[in-house]
This record gives structure tokens, sequence and C-alpha cells, in this order.
């Protein structure tokens, strides 16, 4: 505390003095002087410039004295000017640098009470792992604790009551943080992140259940952003609580086609996929003993082939690019019925969609009788196609055909 508060102060006298200084200078003391001194030296060397041009015969006696008394005609009213304007503005420089030396102290002590953490001049601090300063749960709850109080007086600031749901979560505090979100949603516009906050936080609120209300929230954000990232996983945990293996798979394999396949949330989302899989394989073994297989498609409900490159394109992939291959029904919704994510993106690729492989749980390939198969390089990664990718779509086909060629020969525009 006593370094910070030394240096506070040096810093302040530095820049009193940067701003007083220039104030309280004496003209004496400046390099030219005052504006009549000026004007006296100005005077003097047009003086001799025209003494130089008399001399060498370019101005007549005449001329000389006619500008030497325009000259000091123009030096004398400067000169005066500036003595009426010397005394004005000395007297304003006084009263100005007498402000400033008060209220520049005043205003920074009072703007670092408002805005700043006065708390952090106190000798002990909390630190987190890496030991930078960190707030402590205590600095926390009188925080939340002036924010409700302030929300009282405005009740109708939404971020307001945002930020205190917020701090209420981090302090453990779940239903009143739920009550502090759900206060929020009614004021603010609706957007994914908040809702997929407030559904997480009431499941917590009700003993981590993510049933009923939580989940209709999360319907809520997903009809805003199908491709939002937590809502999507939110929704899979709920279908994964009821024992709807199959729907929870649907909606974290959507998220596998979002996020970047080395990430930490591509490898969670595969381990749940995986403890998912495996609970569907479980709860189909016909008697004890038997072996554990996870369920298998029916071929019927499948189409499968190989993706192929035009010769023309041949070079031009990225090494990088990630290979989608999808099935879309013909007409109605351009939402894929089943979709495989390959990266890096290979070919020839030997492909097989199939029911497992939905996006959606009402929409399933076995559902549609003929299909358009699909091909994209994404350079981004992102199953939505973008300009400079490279796709190739096949011949309308019957769901449970083998042997279908999809050639990538275009660019999207």
């Amino acid at each position: 505390m006593t370094s910070f508060v030394i240096v506070a102060i040096l810093l302040t006298a530095v820049v009193l003095a940067l701003l007083l200084l220039p104030l309280l200078l004496k003209e004496r003391k400046q390099r030219v002087g005052s504006a009549g001194q000026l004007s006296i030296a100005v005077l003097r060397d047009q003086l001799s410039d025209l003494e130089d041009q008399r001399k060498a015969g370019l101005l007549d006696s005449a001329l000389f004295v006619e500008e030497q008394a325009e000259l000091e005609r123009r030096a004398l009213e400067d000169g005066a000017a500036s003595r009426v304007a010397t005394s004005s503005s000395s007297t304003r420089k006084r009263t100005l640098a007498a402000a400033i030396g008060l209220a520049l102290p005043a205003l920074a002590v009072g703007l670092y009470f408002l805005l700043g953490t006065p708390g952090a001049m106190k000798p002990q601090q909390a630190t987190d792992a890496e030991g930078n300063h960190a707030l402590s749960p205590q600095q926390i709850q009188a925080m939340a604790a002036k924010l409700a109080e302030r929300l009282q007086n405005n009740p109708d600031d939404g971020e307001g009551w945002l930020m205190l749901g917020r701090s209420y979560a981090v302090l453990g505090r779940y239903p009143e943080s739920a009550a502090a979100f759900g206060r929020a949603t009614t004021l603010l516009p609706p957007n994914a992140n908040m809702l997929a906050d407030y559904a997480d936080i009431m499941a917590m609120a009700q003993g981590r259940k993510l049933s009923g209300e939580p989940e209709k929230i999360i319907a809520r954000a997903l009809s805003i952003d199908p491709r939002h990232i937590k809502s999507l996983a939110l929704a899979g945990s709920v279908a994964f609580e009821r024992g709807d293996f199959g729907s929870a798979i649907q909606q974290w394999r959507t998220i596998l086609t979002l996020v970047p396949p080395d990430s930490s949330v591509a490898q969670s989302i595969g381990k749940s996929i995986a403890d998912a899989e495996n609970r569907m394989g479980v709860s189909r073994v016909p008697t004890a003993g038997a072996a554990v297989t996870p369920p298998v498609a029916s071929a019927a409900a499948s189409v499968s082939g190989t993706v192929v490159l035009a010769p023309e394109l041949a070079g031009k992939i990225p090494a990088d690019g990630t290979l989608f291959v999808f099935a879309r029904a013909i007409d109605g919704s351009r939402i894929p019925l089943a979709m495989a994510r390959i990266n890096p993106a290979t070919m020839p690729y030997a492909f097989k969609l199939d029911d497992s492989m939905s996006m959606a749980p009402n929409m399933r390939l076995s559902s549609a009788k003929s299909v358009v198969i699909g091909a994209r390089v994404s350079r981004s990664g992102e199953a939505l196609a973008k300009s400079g990718d490279f796709e190739g779509f096949s011949t309308p086909v019957t769901v449970g055909a083998s042997g279908v060629v999809v050639t990538i020969g275009g660019v999207v525009k």
C-alpha cells in the first residue's frame, strides 16, 4: 500500500507540473518573450531588410521612409494590444492554475474510490493459482449486495440483473442467481448465450436436473441459434438424463461439426458420445453375459459410395481442409438428414451415411425415399458453406443405394 500511495503522489505531482508550469512561467523566461517583444524583434529584422534593399538600390529614399513608418506603426499597435492581452491573460492563467491544482488531486481520488478498487490497498489480497490478484468471496459478496441495493432503485436495468445473476452464481447462490437471470430475460433482448446460462443455473438450483423449466429455456435458446454450442450440449444432456441416448448423440455430434477436432470441447463431447453409445449397447443386451455391441443401423436406411475430386481441382484442395459428406432431402428442409465429417479431407473417400449420423431426432435418413448426396471441402472447418469452399452433388438416389459417386468439381461463390 505504501509503495502504491508514494507512486500515485509522485505521478500526480508530475502531471500537475506539466500542466501548471506553462501557465505560471513568466514571459521574460520564454524564448521569444511577450507579444510586444516579438513585434520588436520582427521589426528589427524587417528594418534590416529594408536597409539592405535601399543600399542595393532597390528602394528609393521616399519609399524607404514610407515602408519604415508602416513597420513602426504596426509594431506599436501589436505592442499595445499585447500589453492589454497579457494583463488579462496573466489573471486568467493564475486562476486556471489554482483551479487545476486543487481539482486534479481531488478528482483523481474521487474517481478512484468511485470506479477503482479501494479494497486493493489493503495489505492482504486474495490471489489465484497463478499468483494474480483475485477478488475474495467477501468482496464479491459486498459488490453483489451493493448491486442488489442499486437495482431496488432501478429495477428496469436488465444488464444489472444479468450481472447480479452471474455474481450469485459465482457465490454458489443458485436460487437467487436463477431469479436474477429470470428478471434479466424479461428486460433484455433474447439471446442464446444468456438463455443457455439461465438454463444451466436453473438446473443447478434444482439439484443439477435439466428436466422441466431448464429444458424449455434450452429449446428457446436453440430456436434463436440452432448452432449454439452450449445449448446443443445442454440439449444432449437433457436427452441423456431421460435415457434417450440416440437423441443425445445426435445433439453432441452436431457440436463436432462446429468445433476444431483437436479442441478440448471436441474431446469432451467425444467422451460423452462414447458413454451414450456404450449405454445404448448395454440397454440392448438380451441376456446376461451376452456380448455388448453398439446398435447397427439398418442397411436399408443407409447410402454408401465414394467421393472423388475432379481432375481440374487436383492440387487446389487445402491440405488441412475438412470434408463433409451429407444426405439432403430432395424437397423440403435443406438441413442434412445425415452427415459425416472427415478431417483432414482425403480423396477418394469411401462413405456410408445412416440414421446414426442424423442432425435432428425427427429428421432421419430412413424418413426419406430419395436423397441427394453432397460433399464439401471446407477451408474453415465449419459445416456451413462459405465462399471458396469446394463442393459437388450427386443425382437423386434412393435410400438404401450403394456405389454412389459424388464428384467435387465446383467452388462456392
